[in-house]
């Protein structure tokens, strides 16, 4: 992800802030998002203006939200999304307050309930009061509300020497409308709207005495757009309510799903894949998946492909859309401002002011090593399990562009490195991107250009792939080109990364051609590409299976014996379950399979901490009894490839593939999460037909069978 040098935050002193601005815990916080909209407030319903807020298009429209009632905050009783992402739903009770007339009105005596959506670039909201007291009340309820049309790079830490105009608010009977030009001369609006006039309405707080009588109850409505639409209603909230359902459920209908014996193991099966539909946005090129919430909430080149490889085997169309998005995208100029080259692969765009104004290359920005030869890597899986020729004949030239790139940019050492061409893009380009991510043994920070290991892995990929694809448009010298480049890439690997003394593989090689001696996670990618030799792949797994690296939750990004090492760091130890997942996908591919279900089981046990959805990254420290894995105070959640996570683990531990040309499905060596005895996956797309493919636990064994095809035959390879 990308991290900005001057955004790092230091856990121990977010945790210790106790005021208004401090980073509050993500697994404490609940998003909703729709389009290029997202909402993100804390258990109470409250937005109270830290990392959270009401976005749109990367501009904060609502900075502070809270609500009070007889002047004091709320008891909170208990906080909860619906299943499908599209509600929140807070339910709130008083604390001992006076009504307004005066009379005591003890604690527990009116149930507040505040319901919210997102719906085409509205935040939508009914709050209902329900009074189970024995007398009537007229109690004082407030709404307290800001806008500061911060950047989110604002947000995030970065400063600006100068803003554009905040306009003064325009306050009429039910609505406030609060506006901010901007230095790249556009207008932003807020609209406040309320279902009632209040009894007061400043530019900040709009307060309202409710009479509920006693067993009654009393419902406001707010809406909050780019407009004064028609006055919030009941109509309005329920027509919203049932768009964005019926939406959220077409965008979960798209491919396969799963369901097993396992109750609590489909509850975590069902948050993943609604919180992959959740960041998934319609493009006009096709769905893509965003990044995560809050700081990501856009399109990032490296996630939307891992995404989409993760979800392959069950949707594909979510491969294609990102293929064609990044397709579209796709560098034609020299830029070292926003380290573009001609056929280079983006890494992040953004539609924020600072963005707009290049205060910040985000724009669009390239500043990703191995963002190019993993899209070449998703065409070609995309090939493989589609077989869609058409779709790859319209991404060729795109591919072709892609790869002659990576060729100019390896010539001189023979290897796809990195060296920002600007000193306001990111020092370090891969996915582990902090500043202190790549360093040497003795912590010395190493001068560019730098390669680093897993990205040779991903261009051996790329090349291998390309290879095949030629060979089957009959470019055979072509493919022979790119078969000798995949074969010299994992030669010049084995020869120069590895590390005889430590048994593993080099972090990074060095603009001087030193290796980092550093054991990290990025080794488990090349397993995963199928690069190193079957005896350096046993030993890359023995140490990525050890305690250095497996916490009993997943795996730390770094050996716990590195110098850098720090459980609470982003990159120096944490666990990332996208991380854990590529590399248990690699010790599949080399058949260490019920190691792999030891590592699905502590991905799953940790969703289960974290309330059934997995963070972006959680902290490092090793599982003791009785004891949860540690959120990092200020993780994306959700984010797209830790939800997809689950399914990268659960393709691994079935060994399944399908063949898009051959139309058939292929299982090796199958294994079931612990404590699942049956797994049926239903309306598997194989070619033109949908099959429902069970695996059965039986004994020691596990049985694959085809239980149904709704349309025809597809033959099912099982290898034990």
């Amino acid at each position: 992800m990308t991290q900005l040098d001057e955004r790092k935050l230091d856990p121990a002193i977010a945790l210790a802030s106790l005021d208004d601005t401090a980073p509050r815990e993500p697994h404490r916080l609940y998003a909703l998002k729709h389009s290029d909209c997202f909402a993100v407030a804390d258990a109470y319903g409250d937005i109270r203006g830290a990392g959270d807020g009401f976005f749109r298009d990367d501009t904060r429209m609502l900075s502070e939200f809270r609500l009070t009632v007889g002047g004091r905050s709320l008891s909170l009783l208990g906080a909860s999304l619906s299943q499908d992402n599209v509600l929140f739903t807070s339910n709130l009770t008083n604390l001992p307050i006076e009504s307004a007339a005066g009379r005591q009105i003890p604690q527990g005596a009116i149930h507040i309930e505040r319901v919210r959506l997102l719906w085409e670039e509205r935040l939508y909201e009914r709050i209902t009061l329900s009074n189970y007291s024995r007398e009537h009340s007229t109690v004082l309820v407030s709404l307290r509300f800001g806008v500061d049309f911060r950047d989110m790079f604002e947000v995030r830490g970065s400063t600006r020497s100068k803003r554009g105009t905040a306009h003064t608010a325009e306050i009429d009977q039910s609505s406030v409308v609060l506006r901010y030009e901007g230095l790249d001369e556009v207008e932003r609006t807020s609209a406040i709207s309320f279902s009632q006039p209040p009894d007061q309405l400043t530019s900040e707080r709009a307060d309202f005495f409710i009479a509920v009588t006693k067993r009654s109850r009393q419902t406001l409505y707010v809406e909050v757009g780019s407009k004064t639409d028609a006055r919030p209603q009941s109509d309005r909230f329920r027509a919203a309510a049932a768009r964005a359902r019926f939406g959220m459920r077409a965008k979960r209908r798209h491919g396969a799903t799963l369901h097993s014996s396992g109750r609590v193991f489909n509850d975590w099966m069902e948050r993943a894949r609604a919180d992959v539909a959740l960041l998934t946005t319609e493009l006009a090129t096709g769905p893509y998946p965003y990044a995560g919430i809050p700081w990501f909430s856009t399109a990032f080149g490296r996630d939307g492909v891992i995404s989409a490889l993760q979800m392959l085997w069950l949707n594909p169309g979510l491969a294609r859309g990102v293929l064609a998005f990044l397709a579209q995208h796709q560098a034609t100029e020299t830029s070292p401002f926003s380290d573009s080259e001609p056929g280079k692969i983006m890494h992040e765009t953004r539609k924020g002011e600072m963005a707009a104004l290049s205060e910040l290359p985000f724009g669009r920005y390239y500043g990703g090593v191995d963002t190019t030869p993993l899209y070449i890597h998703l065409a070609c899986a995309y090939a493989d399990r589609t077989g869609d020729t058409e779709f790859i004949d319209s991404l060729w030239p795109s591919l072709c562009a892609a790869a002659e790139w990576i060729e100019t940019a390896s010539r001189s050492t023979g290897f796809l490195t990195y060296q920002r061409a600007a000193e306001s893009g990111l020092a370090n380009q891969g996915w582990k991107d902090s500043f202190d991510s790549v360093f040497h043994a003795d912590g010395r920070i190493p001068k560019g250009p730098i390669a680093l290991v897993e990205v040779q892995g991903y261009v051996f990929a790329a090349f291998q792939g390309l290879a095949k694809l030629a060979r089957l448009r009959g470019e055979e010298e072509r493919s022979e080109n790119w078969e000798l480049r995949a074969d010299a890439i994992r030669q010049h690997v084995e020869r120069h990364f590895w590390i005889e003394d430590l048994g593993y593989y080099a972090l990074a090689i060095d603009g001087d051609g030193q290796p980092c001696k550093v054991r990290t996670s990025n080794a488990g990618h090349l397993l995963y590409v199928g690069l190193p030799n079957p005896d350096r792949a046993r030993i890359v797994a023995d140490q990525l299976l050890s305690a250095s690296f497996h916490s009993g939750w997943g795996l730390r990004t770094l050996a716990d014996d590195a110098i850098f090492f720090n459980p609470m760091s982003y990159h120096n130890g944490s666990i990332w379950p996208h991380d854990t997942a590529i590399c248990a996908a690699g010790l599949a591919r080399y058949g260490i399979r019920d190691n792999v279900v030891r590592l699905m089981s502590g991905t799953f046990e940790s969703a289960v901490h974290f309330n059934m959805r997995l963070p972006e990254l959680f902290c490092g420290f090793t599982r003791a009894a009785g004891e949860a894995p540690i959120a990092y105070p200020v993780a994306c959640l959700p984010q797209a490839w830790s939800a997809g996570s689950a399914f990268m683990l659960m393709q691994a531990c079935l060994g399944l593939q399908i063949d898009g040309r051959t139309n058939e499905i292929h299982v090796t060596q199958p294994r079931l999460p612990i404590g699942i005895d049956n797994l049926v996956i239903r309306h598997l797309s194989v070619g033109h037909v949908a099959v429902d493919l069970t695996f059965q636990r039986v004994g020691d064994r596990v049985g694959a069978f085809l239980a149904d095809a709704h349309e025809g035959l597809v033959p099912l390879v099982v290898r034990s």
